[in-house]
């Protein structure tokens, strides 16, 4: 496999390259970083990772100074 673009809502937010028999996200959009240089086994697991770290940040209680 080669280097392949991850999209979230329609946007590009990183590419997974092969790395050690798995895939490793590259984040390029800041609200992924959290997931960077994560390895993954497919580009599915990726955006499932995405999704569910952008539902736990949505869902989070916001601070109020």
């Amino acid at each position: 496999m080669q280097k392949q673009v991850i999209e979230f809502g329609g946007e590009p937010v990183g590419i997974v390259i092969p790395d050690e028999n798995r895939l490793k996200f590259i984040a390029v959009k800041f609200h992924v970083i959290d997931l960077d240089e994560q390895r993954f086994d497919t580009p599915d697991d990726v955006r499932v990772a995405i999704r569910d770290l952008v539902r736990a940040r949505h869902l989070a209680p916001s601070a109020h100074v």
